[in-house]
C-alpha cells in the first residue's frame, strides 16, 4: 500500500515538472517500452485489440508494483552500473599490473582480514588493485538514504579489516542527481579527513547543465565541489587510475 501511495505521489510531481516542457513530447515517467514490447510479443496473437497507451502504462507500473511488493525484483540495475563500471576500467586502464573485482568479499582483496566468527562477510562492489595501491570502490547508480547511513560503517569496516599497514582508497562513483546527496558525500568526514578519496559523478557537466543558474544553496555548493575538484568526471577518475 506504502509503495502505491508513492507512486502516486511522485506521479502528481513529476505531471507539474513536466507541464513546461509538454510541447517537447519528452517521456512519461513510468513509461518502459521494452516492457510492453516483451508482453506483446508473447501475448500479440492473444489480444483482440490493441491497448490504449494508457492501458500499457498502468500493466507496467501494476507489474513493478508486484515486483517490488513481493521482494522477487533483484537489483539489476546496480549491478548492471558494477558490471559496466568493472569493464570500463579494464577497457580504458590497460596496465597489465592492474586488476578489477567486482562484488567480491573484502577479506578475498590482498591486505584485509576475513571478517569476524558471526559476522556477516562484507562485499565490495568494485576492487582496483594496482602496485602502489588498492581501490575500494562502492557504486551506486542512485542513492537512497539507508546507503548514505551505511557508507560510515562500511568505511569503518574497511579500516578495522586492512592488515598491510598500508594506506587504501575509497570512492564513491555515482550518477546521482539530488545535489543535497552529493554535497553530502563531498563533505563527509573521517577523522578530519574525507572520508572518500574521490567523489566521482558519471558527468559532472551533465551536473552543471541540469543545475544551470539555481540559486539553490547545495546545487551551488555542489558546483563549487566540482570547481575546486573535490567532485570529479568519470573520464577525470579513469585518467587518475590509468596513471
Amino acid at each position: 500500500m506504502e509503495v502505491m501511495h508513492r507512486a502516486a505521489k511522485v506521479a502528481v510531481t513529476a505531471e507539474k515538472q513536466r507541464q513546461p516542457y509538454e510541447a517537447k513530447h519528452f517521456p512519461k515517467p513510468g513509461e518502459d517500452p521494452e516492457l510492453v514490447s516483451i508482453v506483446r510479443e508473447v501475448l500479440g496473437g492473444c489480444i483482440s485489440e490493441e491497448p490504449s497507451p494508457e492501458k500499457w502504462q498502468l500493466l507496467v507500473q501494476r507489474i513493478r508494483q508486484y515486483l517490488s511488493l513481493e521482494n522477487k525484483r533483484k537489483n539489476l540495475v546496480g549491478e548492471g552500473f558494477e558490471d559496466v563500471l568493472s569493464h570500463v576500467i579494464q577497457r580504458t586502464c590497460r596496465a597489465p599490473s592492474l586488476e578489477v573485482h567486482t562484488r567480491r568479499l573484502l577479506h578475498e582483496i590482498p591486505g584485509f582480514n576475513r571478517a569476524r566468527r558471526g559476522e556477516k562477510p562484507n562485499k565490495v562492489d568494485i576492487a582496483v588493485i594496482r602496485p602502489n595501491m588498492r581501490t575500494l570502490v562502492t557504486a551506486k547508480w542512485s542513492v537512497r538514504a539507508d546507503r548514505e547511513k551505511q557508507f560510515p560503517a562500511e568505511f569503518s569496516e574497511y579500516v578495522t579489516a586492512e592488515s598491510d599497514g598500508k594506506p587504501f582508497e575509497y570512492v564513491f562513483v555515482t550518477n546521482e542527481f539530488d545535489p543535497a546527496r552529493l554535497m553530502r558525500a563531498c563533505d563527509k568526514l573521517a577523522v578530519n579527513a574525507p572520508m572518500f578519496t574521490h567523489v566521482v559523478h558519471i558527468s559532472t557537466d551533465a551536473i552543471k547543465a541540469t543545475y544551470g543558474s539555481a540559486q539553490e544553496e547545495s546545487m551551488r555548493q555542489v558546483i563549487e565541489h566540482i570547481d575546486n575538484g573535490r567532485l570529479i568526471s568519470l573520464e577525470r577518475w579513469l585518467t587518475i587510475l590509468g596513471a
